[in-house]
């Protein structure tokens, strides 16, 4: 395989069209110096933006590839659970494969880096865990996977399930994960004190899913934010959702969103249509790190989706009416930059010395490429070209 690549006639960020130069899996020259390589490709006038960051999704329970299957589950949180539960037996969804699919097309349309939730109940055991790292093994050349031990269907209400999760800790998950406290299980002392508490034992960080809303979801961000201080855990949580924050009482949220930026706590947001979400200018303004997923992708839970971060950056734009062009710019980078400060990947970026992961695709600006989201699109992951013009080099599902 070639140990460098020559990019002619490139736009990095929308720059200037130059040559790239990569060696070795890295950024090794922009302009002047980019010459020689032992493979070359000429861009043509394209756009190159960073990899695309998957911050917030569910690999192992997605039907892609499986055909249409009806969606039935009831509006409440605790519905979805359950008809999660139930399609999980009756349509034999295997982890390592359906992880293995989605990430196929996630691959396709741009994206490097994935951060994914993995079921862990008494029902599945640690068969979510393994699946999908599995797949990451597998897959290792052309992603990066980082897995979130994820009780789904609750921490302690269904006992065995603390217990599922510190195995999955030790097998090698990189986070730890959490839901609802007071909502899902009922018990918000209790299961702080026990997330935290594994995120102590193994050294790793915490990501909380929170749906809770209004003042629920206020109850349980002060209690997060109380751990925090107390553990001295700043810059080492995430929250996911923070629907919360998306309250009709502005003046709380803004409390709120100060001392998230205070104890350097990252948000993730899906920019829901349908249910309150944080605000992301305000976020940012405060200095809060703010990154993008896509959630579910058809799954039980959703049954949208094309595993694209540049259509989730015109959600975000969309959910914040963010219109002018540095607006626009601004959802690109909670789906780019800000995702890789949550995931804490190192020389993340399209300048020299960064690792060589990012995308090729049409477009005058980065607005219009977000906009169009052009199919046509090249990825390279780790200095090699694992997509070119839309489809994968080789396959890998």
């Amino acid at each position: 395989m070639s140990d460098t690549l020559l990019i002619r006639n490139v736009r990095p960020a929308g720059g200037a069209a130059t040559d790239v130069l990569v060696r070795d899996g890295r950024i090794a020259a922009i302009g002047a110096g980019a010459n020689g390589g032992d493979t070359s490709c000429d861009a043509g006038g394209r756009l190159m933006i960073p990899g695309l960051v998957e911050a917030h999704t569910h690999l192992d329970k997605s039907f892609w590839g499986m055909g249409w299957h009806k969606h039935t589950a009831g509006p409440a949180l605790i519905d979805k659970i359950e008809t999660e539960r139930r399609n999980r037996r009756e349509f034999g969804i295997d982890a390592d494969r359906q992880s293995g699919r989605l990430v196929a097309q996630m691959v396709k349309m741009g994206t490097t880096h994935i951060r994914s939730h993995v079921d862990i109940d008494t029902e599945t055991g640690l068969a979510g865990i393994e699946g999908v790292m599995a797949m990451r093994e597998r897959l290792k050349d052309v992603i990066d996977v980082e897995i979130v031990a994820f009780a789904q269907s609750g921490l302690l209400i269904r006992p065995g399930t603390l217990e599922l999760v510190d195995q999955a800790m030790a097998m090698g998950a990189e986070v730890v994960g959490g839901l609802d406290p007071c909502a899902v299980d009922r018990d918000p002392k209790g299961h702080l004190d026990a997330i935290f508490g594994l995120a102590q034992k193994y050294g790793r960080p915490l990501d909380i899913h929170l749906h809770e809303r209004g003042e629920m979801g206020a109850f349980s961000m002060d209690l997060i934010l109380e751990r925090i201080r107390a553990l001295g855990m700043q810059g080492k949580v995430a929250i996911s959702h923070a629907f919360c924050l998306g309250m009709p009482d502005v003046d709380h949220a803004r409390r709120l969103i100060d001392e998230l930026a205070k104890e350097r706590v990252a948000l993730v947001t899906t920019a829901p249509a349908s249910s309150p979400a944080p605000a992301v200018m305000a976020c940012l303004k405060a200095g809060i790190v703010i990154a993008g997923g896509s959630d579910g992708v058809r799954d039980s839970w959703n049954p949208y989706g094309m595993g694209d971060m540049l259509e989730r950056a015109t959600l975000v734009g969309l959910r914040n009416n963010f219109r002018r062009d540095e607006e626009m710019e601004l959802a690109l980078d909670v789906c780019t930059y800000q995702g890789a400060k949550v995931m804490e990947i190192a020389d993340y970026g399209v300048a020299v010395g960064c690792k060589a992961d990012f995308v090729i695709l049409p477009g005058e600006t980065v607005c219009e490429a977000i906009v169009e989201r052009p199919a046509d699109r090249t990825v390279v992951k780790r200095g090699r070209i694992v997509a070119r013009h839309g489809e994968l080099t080789q396959p890998i599902a």
